[in-house]
C-alpha cells in the first residue's frame, strides 16, 4: 500500500444498500420517469436543447441525425448513443407520438416494427411544436444545472406552452416502478386546462366532459369506458383497444378489412401470429390474410370461407389476436424530484403551475430589460437635449474615461448611462434618430406598466396563460382520432342517442337495418305504393315493426333459440339501403333464421322481467307460455327458447303481462281465441301444448296477436291484398287446441290468409309487398265488417307480386300525447308484425262450415 493510502473496512449488505439506492434513484429521477411540468425524460430534453444550440429549427434546413446525437452526446447525455438516436427516432414517428417533436427525413422504421437507417444515413429538424416547448428558454424562465463535466449549463425542465405530459403521454421502467401515460388530444386537453383555470375547484367528473378519453397516435377505437374513468379518477386503469373494422363483400365472399390497429401494436407481427393461429386451427373461417397497406393508408384483409360467419370470426380474432389490445394506465411522474401517482386534475393543476411560475420569471425578466433599457434612454435623451455641451465636454477630454467621469459629474448620470453616451454613434444627433429614442422611451414606459400590473395581479398573469393556451390549440389541435364505443350495459352512451321511434326492418334473406319512423310517409286506402328498401334478387322484406331506440330486442329464430340485442345496436340505414346481414350482428346458424322478435324495458328490473311472459306459436300449432326472466341472459351464442319438434318450427313470440288474450289464426281463415291463463308457464326447455288444430296437412299458423283490451278489433289481410277489421267480439273465446271459427271468406280472388294484427283507430297500417313496395294508410280508413266477410282491396297488386308483410303503427301526434311507458308497452306487447311464410307452394284450401270446434 502506498503511503497515505489507508484501508477502511465496509460491511457488504450496508454498501450493496447504499449503492442500490443511489443507482435506483439515479435511473427514476435521471432516466426512466418524465417531468410533471414538461412531460420529457432527461434525454428528450437534452436531444431537444442539443438541436437548439445548433440552431437546427422548423424553419431551417434538416442536420444529419449524427451530428444532432454527437452534439447531445459530447455537450449533456454520457450513455450510449443507440439510447438518444433511439429516443430521437421515436420523437419523429407518426404512429409512437401523438404530436411530433422531430421532423425526420429519410428511414425512421415503420408500424410494422422495421428498424429505421442508422444515423448517418437519416437528417432531422424540429417540429414547428417543439419550440413551442422551448419558447422563452432564454428569458430566465428555468433553472439550468451544470452537464455532467461541469462545463456547461443544460435546463433542468422546459418552460413549455404545450401541455406535452397530457398530450403525448409516456412510458418507462425504473427501479421498482414504471409508468405507462396515454396520449391525449391537444384541443380536448387545452380545453379541459381552460376549465380547470376558470374554475380550480372542478371535479374530475366535469374535466372529463372536456377531456372524454385517451387519443392514440394510430386511432383505432377505445372499447369500453369504466376503466378511461377509473384511469382518470385514480391515475390507474385499464383502457381496452380494437382495431377499426369493415366488412366488404367480393366473389360471394365476406371479408373483414381492419383500417386502424391499436397503439403500439406491431402490425407484421400481428399478421404473422394470426396466420400462425389460423394453421393450427385456433381460428376457424379464415382464408386468406392480406397486407394491402401502402402510402395512402393502413388495410388489412381477413378474407373468410364461403361458410364463416363474419360477427363469429371477428370476436374470435379479438379473442386471441391484437386486433383487441389494452393499454395499462398508471399515471407515474415526477413532482418536485419525486415520483408520484397522478389523477388527471392533478396533472393539469402542475402544469398550470409551471406555466405560472413560467411566466412570472419571464415578466420578470422582460421588465429588467425593459428598466435598463429605460434608464440608457433616459441618459440618451438628456445628451440628445444638450448635444452642443456635450460633443464640446468629449472632445475636451484626453480619452473615454475622463469623458465619461465629466459625464457624470455634469448631467448626474450613472456609469452605463455615460458609457451608453460616450460610445453613440454620429447618425443619432439627427432629428429623425433623437425623435426614435422619444418614441422608444414612452413604449417601453408603457411596456414597464404593464409588466409591474401582471406581477401584481393574479387574474392578468392567468389570462396571459389562457390567451397562450388558446393560440397552441388553434395552432395545433386537430380531431380525435380514437374513436369512444361506450360499454353495453353503459349509461353514458343512451346519453347520447334519441330515444325516438324507428321502424326496423328485416328481409327474407336475412339483412336488417333501423330507419327512422319519419321517412315513412301516409298514403290513401287503395294506392300503388312508394318504393321502399333496394333488395337482393330473389329476396324480398318480411318483418317491420316500430320500436325506440333505448329498449332491449329479443331474436327468436325457427329453430328456437333467442338472442339478445339493443335497439340502438342495429346498424341505421335510410329507406331505400340493404341493410345489414343479420349474421353479422348475432352469432346464428348458418341454416338457421330469425322468426320472431319482441322489445322489452330493462332486463335488469327484477320486477318486470318476473311479471311478464314471451307467449310462443310455431307453425304446427303449439303454443307455449314462459316467464321473461327466463330470457333475461341470453349467451353471445344464444339461449334455446322452446324445444322445436321434428317438421315444426317457431313462428310468433309475444310479450304478455299474463292476462292477456290468445288470437292464433291459420292460412285456411280460421282462428282461435283462449285466454292466456289456461297456459300454464313452462321451462325455456318445453315445447309448449296445443293452440289451435290444423285443418290438412297443407295448412299451417300464419300468426298470433295477444290483446289486452277487449275494445280492440282483428284486422286481417289475404295474400292478394284484400283484408278487413272485425270486431273483437265476433271472435267467442273457446278452448285452445279447437279448431276456430272463420275470420276471413277465403276465395281464389282473396288468396290465403297471410296477416293477423289488432288495431283501433288510433293505428296506422304498414303495408309491405315482396317486390318492396310499402304504403301507409290510416286503420280508419276500413270500416268495421262481419268476420265471414272477403273484405276490401286495400293494395293494388301488380303482376305475380303478393303481400309479404303488414304491421300497424302508431299515428305520430297520438304518440306525442301518449306517456313514454305507454309508447313502450304498445311496442314491446303488439307492434311486432306477424310472421309471413314462404307463399311458393301455397294452394287455396277448401271453404270450410262456418264454425267448427274440438
Amino acid at each position: 500500500m502506498s503511503e497515505g493510502e489507508k484501508l477502511i473496512p465496509i460491511n457488504i449488505e450496508d454498501e450493496m444498500k447504499s449503492a442500490y439506492i443511489d443507482y435506483s434513484m439515479s435511473v427514476i429521477v435521471s432516466r426512466a420517469l418524465p417531468d410533471v411540468r414538461d412531460g420529457l425524460k432527461p434525454v428528450h430534453r437534452r436531444v431537444l436543447y442539443g438541436m437548439y444550440d445548433l440552431g437546427v429549427f422548423s424553419n431551417r434546413a434538416h442536420k444529419k441525425s449524427a451530428r444532432i446525437v454527437g452534439e447531445v452526446l459530447g455537450k449533456y447525455h454520457p450513455h450510449g448513443d443507440t439510447s438518444v438516436y433511439d429516443a430521437m427516432v421515436r420523437m419523429a414517428q407518426e404512429w409512437s407520438l401523438r404530436y411530433l417533436l422531430v421532423d425526420g427525413q429519410g428511414n425512421f422504421g415503420s408500424v410494422d416494427g422495421d428498424s429505421p437507417a442508422a444515423m448517418r444515413y437519416t437528417e432531422a429538424r424540429m417540429q414547428k411544436i417543439s419550440e413551442e416547448i422551448m419558447a422563452d428558454i432564454e428569458k430566465e424562465t428555468v433553472d439550468f444545472q451544470l452537464n455532467f463535466d461541469d462545463t456547461l449549463y443544460e435546463p433542468k425542465v422546459m418552460p413549455t406552452k404545450v401541455p406535452n405530459l397530457l398530450i403525448n403521454g409516456a412510458s418507462g421502467i425504473a427501479v421498482g416502478m414504471a409508468t405507462n401515460m396515454p396520449p391525449h388530444n391537444l384541443t380536448e386537453v387545452v380545453n379541459g386546462t381552460l376549465a380547470y383555470i376558470d374554475n380550480t375547484e372542478i371535479e374530475i367528473d366535469e374535466l372529463m366532459e372536456y377531456i372524454k378519453a385517451p387519443d392514440f397516435p394510430t386511432g383505432g377505437i377505445i372499447y369500453g369506458y369504466e376503466g378511461v374513468r377509473e384511469a382518470f379518477k385514480t391515475g390507474r386503469g385499464r383502457i381496452v383497444m380494437r382495431a377499426k373494422i369493415a366488412f366488404e363483400e367480393s366473389n360471394g365472399k365476406d371479408a373483414i378489412i381492419v383500417t386502424e390497429i391499436p397503439y403500439q401494436v406491431n402490425k407484421a407481427d400481428m399478421i404473422k401470429k394470426t396466420a400462425d393461429l389460423v394453421n393450427d386451427k385456433k381460428i376457424e373461417g379464415i382464408s386468406n390474410i392480406r397486407d394491402e397497406s401502402d402510402r395512402n393508408g393502413m388495410r388489412i384483409v381477413y378474407e373468410l370461407k364461403r361458410d364463416a360467419v363474419p360477427n363469429v370470426v371477428l370476436n374470435t380474432l379479438y379473442k386471441y389476436t391484437q386486433l383487441q389490445s389494452s393499454f395499462s394506465v398508471n399515471n407515474i411522474a415526477l413532482v418536485n424530484g419525486r415520483p408520484q401517482m397522478l389523477n388527471l386534475k392533478e396533472l393539469i393543476h402542475y402544469f398550470v403551475e409551471h406555466r405560472h411560475e413560467v411566466v412570472v420569471r419571464r415578466a420578470k425578466f422582460d421588465l429588467r430589460k425593459a428598466e435598463e433599457r429605460a434608464h440608457i434612454l433616459e441618459g440618451l435623451i438628456i445628451a440628445s437635449d444638450n448635444i452642443d455641451e456635450v460633443i464640446a465636454l468629449i472632445r475636451g477630454s484626453k480619452d473615454g474615461d475622463e469623458a465619461r467621469t465629466k459625464l457624470i459629474e455634469r448631467f448626474s448620470l450613472s456609469e452605463i448611462q455615460a458609457r451608453a453616451i460616450v460610445e453613440m454613434r454620429l447618425r443619432q444627433l439627427t432629428g429623425l434618430e433623437q425623435d426614435k429614442l422619444r418614441a422608444e422611451y414612452e413604449e417601453i414606459m408603457k411596456l414597464i406598466t404593464h409588466l409591474r400590473e401582471l406581477l401584481a395581479n393574479k387574474e392578468l398573469r392567468m389570462q396571459v396563460i389562457k390567451d397562450e393556451l388558446v393560440e397552441i390549440r388553434d395552432k395545433y389541435g386537430d380531431e380525435r382520432r380514437s374513436v369512444i364505443e361506450y360499454a353495453g350495459g353503459d349509461v353514458s352512451i343512451e346519453d347520447l342517442i334519441a330515444d325516438e321511434n324507428v321502424v326496423i326492418t328485416i328481409s327474407h334473406a336475412g339483412y336488417i337495418k333501423r330507419t327512422n319512423l319519419s321517412e315513412y310517409k301516409t298514403q290513401n286506402r287503395g294506392g300503388v305504393g312508394q318504393k321502399s328498401a333496394g333488395t337482393r334478387d330473389q329476396d324480398f322484406l318480411e318483418h317491420l315493426f316500430v320500436a325506440t331506440n333505448h329498449q332491449y330486442m329479443l331474436f327468436f329464430t325457427q329453430k328456437g333459440k333467442c338472442f339478445w340485442m339493443r335497439v340502438y345496436e342495429i346498424p341505421e340505414g335510410s329507406k331505400t339501403s340493404k341493410g345489414r346481414a343479420i349474421q353479422n350482428l348475432i352469432n346464428i346458424e348458418n341454416e338457421d333464421k330469425v322468426k320472431a322478435f319482441i322489445c322489452t324495458q330493462d332486463l335488469k328490473n327484477e320486477e318486470y322481467i318476473n311479471s311478464h311472459y314471451v307467449i310462443m306459436a310455431t307453425k304446427q300449432g303449439q303454443v307455449k307460455k314462459t316467464l321473461l326472466e327466463q330470457y333475461s341472459r341470453p349467451r353471445v351464442n344464444g339461449i334455446a327458447a322452446i324445444t322445436i319438434r321434428e317438421d315444426d318450427e317457431l313462428l310468433e313470440a309475444k310479450l304478455t303481462n299474463g292476462n292477456s288474450q290468445i288470437l292464433v289464426a291459420v292460412k285456411s281463415g280460421k282462428l282461435v281465441r283462449f285466454e292466456e291463463s289456461k297456459t300454464r308457464p313452462m321451462g325455456r326447455g318445453a315445447s309448449g301444448v296445443r293452440g289451435i288444430t290444423l285443418a290438412d296437412e297443407k295448412d299451417e299458423v300464419i300468426g298470433m296477436v295477444s290483446v289486452n283490451d277487449m275494445s280492440s278489433e282483428i284486422l286481417v289481410v289475404s295474400e292478394n291484398g284484400y283484408g278487413k277489421r272485425s270486431s273483437l267480439e265476433d271472435y267467442r273465446i273457446t278452448n285452445r287446441g279447437g279448431k276456430g271459427v272463420k275470420t276471413l271468406n277465403i276465395t281464389e280472388k282473396t288468396g290465403r290468409l297471410v296477416s293477423i294484427n289488432s288495431v283501433t283507430d288510433a293505428d296506422d297500417l304498414m303495408i309491405i309487398n315482396k317486390s318492396g313496395l310499402t304504403i301507409r294508410m290510416e286503420v280508419s280508413d276500413l270500416r268495421v265488417m262481419g268476420r265471414a266477410t272477403q273484405g276490401v282491396r286495400l293494395i293494388n297488386i301488380k303482376g305475380n307480386d303478393s303481400i309479404a308483410a303488414v304491421t300497424k303503427v302508431m299515428k305520430e301526434e297520438v304518440a306525442e300525447e301518449v306517456e313514454f311507458e305507454d309508447v313502450s308497452a304498445a311496442v314491446a306487447g303488439e307492434i311486432s308484425p306477424s310472421e309471413t311464410t314462404d307463399f311458393d307452394n301455397e294452394t287455396d284450401s277448401e271453404e270450410e262450415n262456418e264454425e267448427t270446434e274440438e
